[in-house]
Order: C-alpha cells, then sequence, then structure tokens
C-alpha cells in the first residue's frame, strides 16, 4: 500500500482532467461557494466512475473496486480485493495511466501474495527491447515486459512517454 506517482498530463483520456483542475481552482479561490464545491464534487465522482469503468473493461480479477478521484491533488484511490499481486499492480496502471491523475493512492488488498514487481517510466526514445535490456540483461525479454502489461499494452510497439510499466521480478 502507497502512493504510486505518475505523469499527470500522459495517458488514455477518460475524463474532463482540465476541467476538474478549473473547479479545484475556483474551489480554493472562493472557498464558501456551494454551487463550485458541488461542481467539483459532481467532477471528481464522474472521473473516479470513468477511471473505475475503464479498469473493469480490462478483463482483471478484482472483488469490490472501487476508484475515487481528487481532482484538486490529481489522485486516484483505488480499493477493492485483488486474485493476485500481478492483477492489483496492473489495476493500479490503469488508474495511474490516465491524463489528469498524478499519483495512485494503493488501498487494495490481495488474495494471493506473490512478489511485487518493479515500475518504469518510459522515456522519449525507449522501446520495449531497451527496457528489457536495462532491467533483465537481455533484449529478446522484452515480451515478459508486454505480457506483464497487457492488457494496458495492445502491441509491443505501443509505448508512450510518461507510461508507466509493470517489469515482473525474473
Amino acid at each position: 500500500m502507497g502512493f504510486f506517482d505518475f505523469v499527470k498530463h500522459a495517458g488514455e483520456k477518460l475524463f474532463g482532467a482540465k476541467e476538474a483542475e478549473e473547479a479545484s481552482a475556483a474551489v480554493a479561490s472562493a472557498p464558501d461557494d456551494e454551487a463550485a464545491k458541488a461542481r467539483l464534487d459532481e467532477l471528481n465522482r464522474e472521473a473516479g466512475a470513468a477511471i473505475e469503468s475503464y479498469v473493469n473493461t480490462q478483463g482483471l480479477s478484482v472483488t469490490g473496486l472501487t476508484v475515487t478521484f481528487d481532482g484538486s491533488t490529481g489522485v486516484a484511490s483505488v480499493f477493492g480485493v485483488a486474485a493476485d499481486q500481478a492483477s492489483k499492480e496492473k489495476i493500479l496502471l490503469c488508474c495511474g495511466n490516465v491524463t489528469g491523475v498524478a499519483q495512485v493512492n494503493d488501498m487494495m488488498s490481495v488474495d494471493q501474495s506473490e512478489p511485487e514487481a518493479s515500475f518504469y517510466t518510459v522515456v522519449s526514445g525507449d522501446n520495449l527491447s531497451k527496457i528489457a535490456k536495462a532491467h533483465y540483461g537481455d533484449a529478446n525479454q522484452y515480451m515478459v515486459i508486454f505480457e506483464a502489461n497487457k492488457p494496458m499494452l495492445s502491441h509491443p510497439d505501443k509505448i508512450y512517454p510518461g507510461q508507466v510499466l509493470r517489469i515482473p521480478p525474473q
């Protein structure tokens, strides 16, 4: 459990991140404005629901999934019980690789404990072979990383700067 950092302006565009930021700024400048607070609450609920829906489309094994979002901080909090460590890590990545999310607060638990993977943030010029060479010493191990990030990755060549990938232990 804990917080995981992500690149706020990279990832899936699931909700109006800029709109949530503007609503947060409106509440900060006028804390007594009930209409602004209500609008921010509504946008936060919509963002949490959008992220949760996205996770559900990935077919990952999780019970009681709930995602909340705080537009003022860019923090998505994830609750639920994953079937295994790999599913938990993929769920955290689904939540974090969304435009507008700067951090993911991991409040999940796991049915079957296993070693944790490490995470890697893609930079310009990266490809899975280069990442595999750096982490495993063998560029041909790129499919291990690709498989560890399915279904979020649809093709080994479709990664982007700012994306966070799961690097499973060898």
